[in-house]
């Protein structure tokens, strides 16, 4: 069976109230397969229960397509951090999750419609699952998260076709591919202009900031302890977003991401950012991704043709 999907840009940041007109449209037509070896269910589902997959070395294999899911268990599409799904584009009327459904979000999960409110999406927001709802920012910070508000985050770096960076990856609604061997794993972003980033696993040690060219996404390395994958990654650009409201990530910034694979369905991924010149001090926030059994990534192509026209609350 083949799809047919046009996507503008505009659209997705609509549903995050962030005011873009950037003119990149996406069509797709791949044909739907499955991947091999997807436990199934008696009635014959996928099974998001059954125990999660082993490499030859004993370690929890990451691999395949997910895409964000609120928790470990809700079984709804992708949220726009205001209760429902995005009007349009990737993951806009997508069915409930495969199969059986997974355990309920560790600590009892606030984080589902029916399961306690409106879902807290760390995509708008990277201080949502707080207890204020807010990062620890510094003061000029805050300032500049209040006025990137006030600005419909109009420079965001996505309203302009550059890199959203790491954080904005990660909860995007669009879905990321994992690619894992011994010694690297890749990331293969759809958002962001397909955008692929590189985890290394051979034991090399995480350089000085000063040792590597600083980058949109920066400089990562991996190790394992037990059975969750811990990668370290600095050497960042100033003036990143970590999402959509604003919040800074500067060249003095570090990310710790934690990956625990759940189970066959379900992915655990804790973020620690610690960046003191943004903030007051180091804090984490958690992303839970779903495993999609017959999708493939699609090409995504920004086209920023003028980007005068974005409107801040200021314009005249």
């Amino acid at each position: 069976m083949e799809k047919e999907r046009f996507v503008t840009r505009a659209s997705i940041a609509a549903a995050f109230a962030l005011a873009t007109a950037c003119s990149a449209t996406v069509l797709a037509q791949w044909p739907e397969y499955s991947m091999a070896n997807v436990p199934k269910t008696a009635d014959g589902k996928p099974d998001l229960n059954a125990p999660a997959p082993k490499m030859s070395n004993g370690k929890p294999d990451l691999s395949g397509v997910w895409e964000t899911a609120p928790c470990a268990g809700c079984g709804v599409p992708v949220i726009d951090g205001l209760g429902g799904p995005p009007a349009q584009g990737r993951g806009a009327g997508a069915p409930p999750a495969e199969g059986r459904g997974a355990p309920p979000a560790p600590g009892g999960g606030a984080a589902g419609r029916g399961r306690g409110g409106p879902i807290r999406s760390v995509f708008a927001n990277i201080g949502a699952s707080l207890p204020d709802g807010n990062a620890p920012y510094q003061p000029w910070a805050a300032d500049l998260v209040k006025q990137r508000v006030a600005d419909n985050s109009k420079d965001n770096p996505d309203a302009h076709c550059l890199p959203m960076g790491i954080m904005q990856l990660t909860s995007h609604p669009y879905p990321k591919k994992l690619i894992q061997t011994p010694t690297e794993v890749l990331f293969i972003y759809e958002g962001s202009g397909t955008t692929v980033r590189e985890v290394f696993l051979d034991g090399r040690p995480l350089p000085n900031r000063d040792q590597v060219e600083p980058w949109w996404n920066g400089y990562s390395v991996g190790h394992w302890e037990g059975d969750t994958l811990v990668v370290e990654t600095t050497g960042f650009m100033d003036d990143g977003w970590l999402d959509v409201r604003g919040s800074p990530l500067t060249s003095s910034g570090k990310l710790t991401e934690r990956y625990r694979r759940l189970n066959f369905g379900y992915l655990e991924i804790e973020v620690t950012i610690d960046d003191p010149k943004a903030y007051t001090k180091p804090f984490a926030a958690k992303v839970y991704n779903r495993i999609m059994t017959s999708s493939q990534l699609s090409e995504f192509v920004c086209i920023d043709k003028d980007a005068r026209h974005y409107i801040g609350a200021g314009a005249k």
